[in-house]
């Protein structure tokens, strides 16, 4: 592998590596598209970037910047210009205003347009504002212009719990108020890698990845937890948590009876955890309540309430037959190697780089 230098914000040779080869196996590319990754990364042009802040609780920004092991923020901050960003930016008050105003101006047609949060739309939007301004107004102006515009979370891909009945205050998803294709990267939060992957797609194809009819990267949202989880072998023989602490969850057993939503929720949790410490809800014993599908909030609620039509044939073990929204299931067992089989390979290659830089060192 070609030696790359650390990148200007002081990221080692080392965690640069990591990073992009752990985002190359998120996109579901083989370990020789390292390199090529890491070239986009490496070019001198730095997209700009307008972050919108609406209805939201920040958790989307907060979960990219206290990724760890290695320090996935700074290897964002460094790889965009982010221009406009409300939580991030030292400017406030008309001062920041100004920014967003001189943004637009200089960069249009250029700029990527993320927005985290739902928009309100009754009464004009009143509900919320931002500069005086309804956000449903300054997303018209501010995503009409973009480049390409990205959701990320579940409450500006769908709407969020913002949006959950009686939704008092018109609260819709990015795309319902755009007349353009979003790129949704929904879960609450979504995982990092999610979004640093499918920016790291387009700057190094030059177009945004392969989607889904939710408008989702397939790389990510391509495959149901249910097909990945670790806990399926259980799941399959018909060994249940039939309460929260009973020896079966003590034990590790699946977590459809106490509401599990894996079967009917598209995800890459399984195998692209959190904070490169192996978190996700089910790992951690709790059954997955399917943030990143539209409507959870309504549909997959109580969460805690059994999901519908277990069939438990006559020679034992079990099936779901779960409602797939319309999607077309891709093939379980073969997606389900073919990803075990590129985390693997990443793994190899981090072992790899580990050890060389250990032999560089002495």
């Amino acid at each position: 592998m070609a030696r790359i230098p650390p990148i200007r914000m002081g990221l080692s040779r080392r965690d640069f590596l990591k990073i992009c080869t752990i985002a190359t196996a998120t996109m579901g590319l083989p370990v020789e598209m390292v390199d090529k990754v890491a070239a986009a990364v490496k070019s001198s042009e730095r997209p700009p970037v307008i972050w919108l802040h609406f209805m939201e609780c920040t958790g989307c920004t907060e979960s990219l910047l206290r990724s760890s092991h290695p320090p996935l923020a700074r290897l964002i901050l460094e790889l965009i210009s982010l221009e406009y960003h409300e939580t991030l930016m030292a400017g406030a008050g008309e001062q920041a205003e100004e920014a967003l105003k001189e943004a637009l101006k200089k960069y249009k047609g250029r700029y990527i347009c993320v927005v985290e949060g739902a928009v309100s739309t009754k009464d004009g939007g009143i509900y919320c504002q931002i500069g005086g301004r309804p956000a449903i107004e300054i997303l018209r102006t501010v995503g009409e212009k973009a480049g390409a515009v990205i959701a990320i979370g579940t409450c500006a891909s769908f709407g969020g719990i913002q949006a959950a009945a009686p939704n008092p205050t018109g609260a819709v998803k990015v795309s319902q108020v755009l007349s353009r294709p979003v790129i949704n990267i929904p879960g609450c939060p979504p995982n990092p890698y999610n979004f640093l992957s499918t920016v790291l797609y387009t700057l190094t194809f030059g177009h945004p990845p392969e989607l889904d009819d939710l408008s989702r990267p397939k790389f990510a949202y391509g495959r149901r937890i249910h097909d990945q989880c670790p806990r399926r072998p259980h799941f399959d023989e018909g060994r249940f948590v039939e309460s929260f602490g009973d020896p079966a969850h003590q034990q590790g057993y699946c977590l459809y009876k106490v509401g599990c939503k894996g079967p009917v929720t598209y995800s890459n949790c399984p195998v692209q955890r959190f904070c490169d410490v192996g978190a996700w809800p089910i790992g951690s014993g709790h059954p997955c309540i399917g943030c990143t599908e539209p409507s959870f909030w309504d549909r997959m609620s109580p969460f805690y309430e059994h999901l519908p039509k277990i069939y438990i044939p006559a020679g034992g073990g079990i099936r779901v037959e779960a409602e797939k929204a319309g999607r077309v299931a891709v093939g379980a067992a073969a997606a389900v190697v073919a990803a075990h089989a590129t985390i693997g390979a990443a793994k190899k290659v981090l072992k790899s780089i580990s050890g060389k830089e250990k032999d560089q060192e002495e």
